[in-house]
């Protein structure tokens, strides 16, 4: 039952949301800062996490490929796809869950707690709206763009440890990297990404919108919001993944 009560409440909380705003001004300006706090600034762990997983990549795949019928310009190949399929998509998702999805539920579990969201609801102000829907599109306008920096990162840390151990030419890599190459890997990275996006906003802004309590259950609404948010991502990438490339 508690699923049915979490489930019903949390679209009844999306209608809110998506009403028609009262000045779109007011959520313009909103907007843009939380495509500085939730995407700008997340791009430095995206290419610190991205340069090394796609040295790993890399590395393993030659590693795994230690055989004389394997043209070596495989491994910048399945290199590739690896890093578009599921890792800079997926993967970066799960990371930025735990940063962006604690920081939004601790943000506005606080004003809940503090009273400034009642303080909102008093002054005629739809709380629900101005609070999350600019974090909502800050998040899905912003993320195909770490999505796309993550690929492009991903593969250089990739070149760059593959040239500098030895374990394939820098020639066997750019060459593999082109071959057979499916424009649509990409887009269908895009696409999840931006369904990734709206799962981390919305459901993080759901735990901390309607935290009760202290200091102690904003926090674990913040851990609740991370959890949830992973597990929905997991569950939408195998879903996705089934209608896009089935």
């Amino acid at each position: 039952m508690q699923f049915f009560y979490h489930f019903g409440r949390y679209f009844i909380l999306l209608t809110k949301v998506f009403s028609k705003p009262e000045k779109s001004k007011i959520y313009y300006n909103q907007t843009l800062k939380e495509l500085i706090s939730l995407g700008v600034n997340s791009i430095g762990i995206v290419i610190i996490i991205s340069v090394f997983t796609g040295a790993v990549i890399t590395l393993q795949t030659a590693y795994n490929t230690e055989n004389p019928f394997y043209p070596r310009y495989l491994i910048g190949l399945m290199a590739r796809d690896t890093i578009i399929l599921e890792f800079s998509s997926t993967m970066v998702g799960l990371i930025l869950a735990g940063k962006i999805g604690s920081s939004i539920a601790s943000e506005i579990g606080t004003m809940r707690i503090t009273e400034q969201i009642d303080a909102l609801e008093i002054m005629g102000v739809n709380s629900a709206s101005y609070l999350i829907l600019p974090k909502i599109i800050a998040s899905v306008l912003f993320n195909p763009l770490l999505t796309m920096i993550s690929i492009a990162i991903g593969v250089f840390g990739g070149w760059i440890a593959g040239t500098v151990t030895g374990v394939v030419s820098s020639e066997d890599y750019i060459y593999g990297i082109q071959f057979a190459f499916i424009p649509f890997y990409v887009t269908y990275a895009l696409i999840k990404t931006v369904f990734y996006a709206f799962i981390i906003t919305s459901v993080s802004s759901y735990y901390g919108y309607f935290v009760r309590g202290g200091a102690l259950e904003v926090g674990r609404s913040s851990t609740k919001a991370v959890v949830y948010s992973c597990i929905l991502i997991l569950l939408s990438d195998v879903i996705l993944t089934q209608l896009l490339l089935s």
